[in-house]
């Protein structure tokens, strides 16, 4: 009797013990698919898609990469500092115009240029840039120099182009950008004004743009400017809205989200737009 009483407690406790190990590996099993979820969860929530396109008022703006652009309008296409070859621009209509800032490889590139233009493609840029292009292009070209515009019109788009100074501080004879080589712009499409930087440091006559209504803004080193100068810089000539671009220096990317806070925590009005440059 006794024997049998033992054997009967012994089983008893093995089944309980079993019972709880099982519900106990289902526990952790359900703690690990729930937290498994929430990480994944968590994880798609705070992915990010990037962004290359934009568009305000008909004006579509296309980031290509670095300092390459294109902008559309009416059926109309404009290359800013076109390069990365053809294959660049797939899916992209040709150039009405051709816009360039600089001699550098970064905003000029020639076999670019040539595969890219037809017959009847504008090309605008400074005189250090027209002194590069081969004779096909030269015939297509308008120099034009700091502080002049000049205006065109075709069928579709009636484009206003004004060249801004661009570069660097402190100004001497080995600065990369010397002031008058190379040309900021401000183009007038469709009544809007567009800033185009090129490779410029915080310099007055950024400071003193009036009504401009989308900005694109450089800032890597040792180029250019810092991600703050930058700021500081759109703070004071107040645009609409704003583009971080040209953002990649020695030392990798800037910090584009430093920029966009700096500028919203002391004027919340100003549009910034953080297009992907670097796909």
């Amino acid at each position: 009797m006794k024997n049998s009483l033992y054997f009967l407690i012994c089983i008893s406790f093995l089944f309980f013990n079993c019972k709880t190990d099982r519900q106990t590996k289902t526990a952790n099993e359900s703690d690990n698919l729930i937290k498994n979820d929430t990480t994944s969860t968590e994880a798609e929530e705070h992915k990010t898609e990037s962004v290359y396109e934009y568009t305000e008022d008909g004006i579509k703006v296309s980031a290509i990469s670095h300092a390459t652009m294109v902008l559309e309008y009416n059926d109309t296409s404009i290359y800013i500092d076109p390069v990365g070859g053809k294959e660049a621009f797939k899916g992209f209509n040709p150039p009405t115009f051709a816009i360039i800032t600089d001699i550098h490889g970064d905003h000029l590139n020639v076999e670019t240029l040539q595969q890219i233009s037809t017959s009847t493609t504008i090309i605008i840029g400074p005189r250090a840039v027209a002194e590069q292009m081969p004779e096909e292009l030269k015939n297509n070209f308008t120099v034009i120099f700091n502080g002049l515009s000049r205006n065109f019109k075709t069928s579709k788009i009636e484009l206003n182009v004004e060249a801004i100074p661009m570069y660097n501080l402190p100004e001497d004879e080995n600065s990369r950008h010397p002031k008058g080589r190379g040309n900021g712009y401000i183009l007038t499409i469709n009544g809007k004004r567009i800033y185009i930087s090129g490779d410029t440091e915080d310099i007055p006559e950024m400071r003193q743009l009036k009504n401009i209504d989308m900005a694109f803004v450089c800032m890597n080193l040792p180029y250019t400017m810092t991600v703050d100068s930058a700021a500081s810089a759109v703070l004071q000539f107040n645009p609409k809205e704003v583009f971080p671009y040209h953002y990649r220096g020695q030392g990798g990317l800037s910090d584009v989200d430093k920029f966009k806070n700096i500028i919203n925590s002391q004027n919340s009005d100003i549009k910034v737009i953080q297009l992907d440059w670097y796909h």
